[in-house]
């Protein structure tokens, strides 16, 4: 109710402005000191070309300011193995963008007042200019070129897995709003799987029936080894989601009814990364930050926030529903050791399908006793009938 009452009094205070500047210029109606013809006279084309400097000074100051006071927010060291080939085709395109951004700002911003219309000043036109033409189209070209020439050489170095090589085999499996991973067990090769077999605990589909589903298991944490390059296959339940880890420069399309996959190698365990010098500072200062509000709330009576930890996360990076902001996932990156210690007390699905299938204990702890006298019972009421 406060929110629309500002919104009213916003709007009604606008129109009184306006309504302000009709009475003023009703005013001047009559004065002949004042000019209200619509053509622009040369203190006009004075006022509207300094004014083209002065946007051109902004535009800087605000870019200058914004790299000063957030230059530090977007994502540091990368996690894996492809993330720094990933980042240094991030910077030059920065650097291009800067580039030309500062040229072509400053010569349009140049011409604009150097050129602004003057009386008896009559502007030459020219119809084509073809070597003008040539040059302007060549340079964006070949920068062009070369920037796609180098993305192709580094998504194809990324997306190239070896079918020989020893990879980790992980499933994630996306839906409304979760994260769900499924381990491919000892042997290393998923089952198979399909949406119509989700049915209770087996809630990814997969096919029980398939020889290499029996090891499968399945977690709400993703846990990987450090230095051991990781195969992610992607399936989605229901609509487009976006498997994204950004710490990873990770990130794919899960299409209903196709499998995507997407593969790195982690370079840091998360107990690593937590000790790197600008992690550090960063969850410090996020703590601050939480520190303060925390007495805010406090003083209202609610609970105060807890004390930020950093941790990988899996994200959907594709707007999927009312709850996409909330769709994520912890990973863990564990040492080789901590990974096989964390593997060891891990159910294949197959037998927890099968746990959640048996029949309830009777009081007395004979599950078949319980059958058999139900069955009598039955059997009786059969034969009274």
């Amino acid at each position: 109710m406060t929110s629309l009452l500002v919104i009213i009094v916003l709007v009604l205070l606008a129109v009184a402005i306006w309504q302000l500047t009709k009475i003023f210029d009703l005013t001047q109606v009559g004065n002949s000191s004042t000019n209200d013809s619509q053509i622009a006279n040369d203190n006009d084309n004075n006022v509207q070309g300094y004014l083209m400097f002065g946007f051109l000074a902004f535009i800087y100051i605000f870019t200058i300011y914004g790299l000063i006071r957030w230059g530090d927010l977007p994502l540091h060291t990368p996690a894996s193995e492809h993330g720094s080939d990933v980042d240094t085709l991030m910077n030059i395109t920065w650097v291009l963008i800067f580039i030309v951004q500062a040229v072509t700002q400053v010569l349009l911003h140049f011409f604009a007042f150097k050129y602004r219309g003057k009386k008896d000043q009559k502007a030459t036109f020219f119809a084509d200019n073809n070597k003008l033409e040539a040059i302007w189209s060549s340079i964006p070209a070949v920068v062009l070129a070369g920037l796609i020439l180098y993305g192709l050489y580094a998504w194809n170095n990324i997306m190239f897995v070896d079918e020989d090589e020893d990879v980790i085999v992980i499933e994630l499996y996306a839906q409304q709003f979760k994260w769900t991973a499924r381990y491919a067990g000892a042997d290393n090769v998923l089952g198979k799987a399909n949406v119509r077999l989700i049915d209770g605990v087996n809630a990814v589909g997969m096919d029980l029936s398939d020889p290499n589903a029996q090891d499968d298991f399945v977690t709400s944490e993703l846990h990987i080894p450090k230095g051991k390059k990781v195969l992610f296959k992607l399936r989605s339940q229901d609509v487009l989601h976006s498997a994204y880890m950004p710490h990873f420069r990770a990130q794919m399309n899960c299409v209903p009814g196709m499998v995507t996959q997407f593969a790195f190698t982690p370079v840091y365990t998360t107990a690593e990364y937590r000790e790197l010098p600008f992690m550090v500072e960063k969850v410090s200062r996020i703590n601050e930050l939480r520190t303060k509000k925390s007495a805010d709330l406090v003083a209202a009576g609610n609970t105060a926030l807890d004390p930020y930890t950093f941790d990988y996360l899996l994200l959907c990076n594709k707007i999927c529903g009312a709850s996409h902001y909330n769709m994520q996932m912890k990973i863990v990156v564990d040492t080789p050791e901590e990974y096989k210690a964390w593997l060891s007390d891990k159910v294949a699905l197959v037998k927890e399908v099968k746990a959640s299938n048996e029949p309830a204990p009777a009081a007395d702890g004979s599950a078949s006793d319980s059958i058999a006298v139900s069955s009598d019972t039955v059997a009786s009421k059969v034969a009274m009938k």
